[in-house]
């Protein structure tokens, strides 16, 4: 089941032109989110900004804007289904809306962490700031850094600066304060990032955005990454070149963040 241009399709096939621009260059450009509450209108789902985020990166790129209210009805028809979305755009205005369900793992992972890996530099995000149909980079270095027993990798530029996982922003812990690397260092700028942001502003947390360098890394007390679907995931272990770093994935600020999910979300 998907909606698709208009129409909800109950199939597990989408029939695209050959000459689709989506299907030939991964010309689309797409957003996931978690529906809490059942409801695309709960603060949590942030349904508005995503929408906001899609329509930035169309606007970028001189694309047409879909009919919204279609968007939101295809949703409105899926989230009885599904507690995860992907919404996903073509150039000339089409809409492709699919769901999903949560990890069966999530809640083991949110509660003891994830081994992960750092990648190559050449295996990057194209168009960082977008969130487009091109995610071959990702998928490659989270697929090869299985053989490692890592569930995720970490992207880095070419000095090393650990910038976001394949799925997500990164988060750390040290000197009484969270760390997250800024947006001018070439990632997605994230929704949940953003709306983590603003929590812990808001409890007057400090939050110091600051590229992630090696040295830097080495003295986090604790690290996670975060996206809509995940909420965080604490990360105990990375494997890198020169050696692993380890972290503490029971780390008790980490009940800082997870005060945001605490009305919806179950016990950590």
């Amino acid at each position: 089941m998907y909606w698709y241009n208009g129409k909800l399709i109950e199939s597990q096939t989408l029939e695209l032109d050959i000459n689709d621009p989506g299907l030939l260059y991964g010309a689309t450009v797409f957003t996931t989110l978690r529906v809490y509450e059942n409801s695309l209108d709960s603060s949590l789902t942030n349904w508005q900004a995503h929408c906001d985020r899609l329509k930035f990166s169309l606007q970028v790129f001189a694309w047409q804007q879909p009919n919204w209210q279609r968007v939101y009805l295809g949703a409105q028809f899926l989230i009885k289904h599904f507690p995860v979305l992907r919404i996903t755009l073509f150039p000339d205005g089409r809409e492709w809306i699919i769901g999903r369900n949560l990890p069966e793992d999530l809640t083991q992972k949110q509660q003891h962490g994830v081994k992960c890996a750092i990648a190559q530099p050449e295996f990057s995000r194209n168009l960082p700031s977008h969130k487009t149909g091109n995610y071959l980079g990702a998928w490659l270095v989270k697929n090869s850094v299985k053989n490692l027993a890592a569930q995720e990798a970490i992207l880095v530029d070419a000095a090393g600066n650990w910038l976001e996982t394949t799925t997500g922003n990164l988060w750390g812990w040290q000197d009484g304060r969270w760390w997250t690397p800024p947006l001018d260092v070439g990632i997605l700028p994230g929704i949940m990032r953003s709306q983590i942001i603003q929590w812990l502003q808001n409890q007057q947390l400090q939050v110091r955005e600051e590229p992630w360098t090696p040295q830097l890394v080495t003295r986090f007390e604790a690290i996670a990454y975060t996206n809509s679907v995940v909420q965080i995931i604490p990360i105990h272990t990375v494997e890198q070149a020169s050696g692993s770093l380890q972290y503490n994935p029971y780390h008790t600020n980490f009940r800082q963040i997870r005060r945001l999910f605490s009305m919806t979300a179950a016990p950590f």
